[in-house]
């Protein structure tokens, strides 16, 4: 038998065009999101570079014009023969409801890389970031790919809000990292409401004192902040985006808090 691992992998993206992808395998997270694995050729890797997203077009409804969306694989960068999207549905998001309405063998239209941060190994000591519900997924794949590389020592720290506990995905593969890196890797939740006595995370909203007690300070050497999450959250923590959807200026904690443009990234 070859082995696959040792043939070269061919990439499956094209940055220039659409590529479709068949839904191989539908597998649920919890009551609103679930992860849609699409096939590759057994050969191919998807061709995603750290920290890159790819975007996908549909035809929804009686639309002219077809929706295009972003999204972040939550699959491992060389991983072959597949990709996996976790997707959250929201009752207004056109493209979520068209994928969770999809079937086995459903193709959908995929682009990309789309470059997001140029990461380079042991570039930062230590990277802070603070996720709000599916905006956990370009973090996972930051942290799946520091975390797989022996040579890089960034220390990473990962504040994850949701509405809920119910709401947490991903949280057993986190939760595993915690475990399996510790010196490396922090996670830290936060629910709106606390579910029990027994919850151990924090309650409320992304606020300046937690930011304060988990972020790596902005007078330190070699930081950077990331952020990922609704407008709302963004608006809160980083400031959004500017309009043309370049970084934009710092705003809310983290102008607050002295963080400098170089040292805050917009996902």
């Amino acid at each position: 038998a070859i082995d696959a691992e040792s043939t070269p992998a061919t990439k499956a993206l094209d940055p220039t065009s659409f590529v479709p992808f068949k839904l191989k395998e539908i597998i649920p997270i919890n009551h609103d999101t679930s992860m849609f694995r699409f096939a590759l050729k057994p050969d191919q890797e998807l061709g995603l570079d750290i920290t890159s997203c790819l975007v996908v077009k549909a035809n929804v409804g009686n639309d002219e014009k077809p929706t295009i969306r972003p999204y972040t694989p939550v699959s491992t960068q060389h991983a072959r023969g597949y990709f996996d999207l976790v997707i959250k549905k929201y009752a207004t998001g056109k493209m979520s409801s068209h994928i969770h309405a999809m079937a086995i063998d459903d193709v959908l239209e995929v682009k990309g890389p789309i470059q997001k941060l140029p990461y380079k190994t042991g570039a930062l000591k230590e990277i802070g970031m603070v996720a709000g519900g599916s905006g956990i997924t370009p973090m996972l794949q930051l942290i799946q790919h520091v975390l797989a590389d022996p040579n890089d020592h960034t220390k990473l720290t990962l504040v994850f809000a949701n509405k809920s506990e119910d709401d947490i995905i991903l949280r057993s593969t986190l939760d595993g990292f915690a475990r399996k890196y510790p010196d490396q890797f922090k996670v830290h939740y936060v629910v709106d409401k606390a579910p029990s006595r027994n919850w151990k995370g924090d309650v409320g909203y992304v606020n300046k004192e937690l930011v304060q007690k988990y972020m790596p300070a902005a007078g330190k050497d070699g930081i950077l902040v990331s952020v990922c999450g609704p407008v709302p959250m963004m608006k809160s923590v980083s400031g959004v985006k500017a309009p043309d959807y370049s970084q934009g200026e710092v705003g809310g904690i983290f102008k607050e808090l002295g963080y400098t443009s170089e040292q805050v990234f917009k996902f």
